[in-house]
């Protein structure tokens, strides 16, 4: 699901460009990584064989022989699990332990790809893209080297592109998520394989203890919004943490001020747009209403933009700069906010009743949880603009601080006059 919006507002020779959307633009294209994990969303809804099927048996066997678990005594076996597959702790594994290790020869990543037969037609595609193809391909061979891999992975997922661990690369083992594991560590590493050796493997580590025959899970990434992890692994979280609108704000080109305004925004680590994830109960990104007042930076105000302020106008942007200024990035924001509001033809108290009512398809479920979350985190954005609003009158801006720091401004708040003897 996304939303997009763009308003143009002016303030005398100033121009503020604004738009939301509920993903970053990004997340759909970020570069692919050695190796992912995957997730099942339902046992029920997806192919999930038994632990005694030949598809797991064969599964586990192939496992044996490439060497990547031991036949005798490994620390954890696939097994079926409530999530469809995951690992099963055959043993009592420590916090940290690592519990699997997959040399570079089994990754199925963009360079397997190059590398295969495929590859040369592969050339210049997303990556995520390539892998997929590179599934589908060995899919409809029945020699291919991946097969008892194949065979074990699920037919569909709730994934929002219906390719849940497809966009990245992919795995040999099921590591499911668990949101009880809130530790910021990450839980696996790619490392050589000794003192001396050129070959790396992906290691994988148990964030917490686990019992004999308890699942082994992993944080996936406690950063991501419902919407990523809708995207990348089709399931979301009731969590607020993970209810997120992302506002993307740009200084327009035909801004007067384009070039000084995106040198200051480039000194303070941003760029000509910017991405600001706002997320539910949490005060805004600290970056986010400087850039704003930079962007609608213009007519009287805009002496800041000389290069005489060039090394202390983010700080002075840190703070409310004119009456003029504030009230139009108000505005702005709120006005964006009800449009985007408007693109829905549900209210959150809507969608609360038909995820409390249990009877949704789980992709669907999935979908209203996110919108429900994006809502609620919009009207959150308009209410801190609204009590902004508000608040104006009563707002300290350049030209009072200034005064001060000059101390011409008495006790009471008075200018002071200097007069000549």
């Amino acid at each position: 699901m996304a939303s997009s919006l763009c308003f143009l507002s002016s303030l005398s020779s100033s121009s503020l460009l604004y738009s939301a959307k509920c993903l970053k633009p990004r997340t759909l294209v970020r570069p692919t990584k050695a190796f992912s994990v995957n997730a099942l969303s339902s046992p029920d809804d997806h192919y999930s064989p038994s632990a005694s099927s030949p598809a797991l048996q064969n599964f586990w066997q192939w496992l044996c022989e490439k060497g990547l678990l031991s036949d005798s005594s490994p620390a954890v076996k696939p097994g079926v699990v409530a999530e469809g597959l995951g690992l099963v702790a055959q043993r009592d594994i420590s916090r940290n332990e690592v519990v699997v290790q997959v040399p570079k020869k089994l990754w199925i990543n963009p360079d397997s790809v190059a590398a295969s037969d495929i590859g040369r037609v592969c050339s210049g595609l997303k990556p995520w893209i390539s892998v997929a193809l590179f599934l589908l391909h060995n899919k409809s061979r029945l020699d291919s080297q991946w097969r008892p891999y194949l065979d074990i992975l699920p037919h569909t997922t709730n994934s929002t592109i219906f390719c849940a661990g497809q966009k990245r690369s992919f795995q040999s083992y099921k590591i499911n998520h668990s949101s009880s594991i809130t530790s910021e560590e990450i839980a696996w590493e790619i490392k050589g394989t000794g003192l001396f050796s050129r070959e790396l493997v992906f290691s994988l580590r148990s964030p917490v203890s686990v019992k004999a025959g308890e699942q082994v899970l992993i944080q996936y990434d406690l950063q991501k919004s419902n919407a990523e992890l809708a995207l990348d692994y089709g399931f979301i979280e009731s969590s607020s943490d993970r209810e997120a609108y992302t506002l993307t704000l740009e200084i327009s080109e035909s801004d007067p001020f384009f070039d000084d305004k995106l040198d200051i925004a480039e000194s303070n680590g941003l760029g000509e747009t910017a991405y600001f994830d706002i997320v539910l109960g949490r005060t805004l990104p600290p970056a986010m209403l400087p850039f704003l007042r930079l962007v609608a930076l213009g007519g009287t105000d805009a002496f800041l933009l000389e290069s005489i302020f060039r090394n202390s106008v983010w700080g002075h942007l840190e703070l409310p700069v004119s009456r003029a200024n504030e009230e139009l990035i108000c505005q702005v924001v709120r006005d964006a906010c009800k449009s985007a509001l408007s693109g829905y033809f549900t209210s959150v108290e809507e969608d609360e009743k038909l995820m409390e009512a249990g009877n949704l398809d789980p992709r669907l479920e999935i979908a209203v949880g996110i919108r429900a979350g994006e809502k609620k985190v919009l009207h959150q954005i308009d209410k801190i603009f609204e009590e902004r609003e508000m608040e104006l009158d009563g707002l300290e801006y350049y030209q009072e601080r200034r005064l001060k720091d000059l101390g011409l401004v008495g006790e009471q708040g008075e200018i002071i006059f200097w007069e000549s003897k």
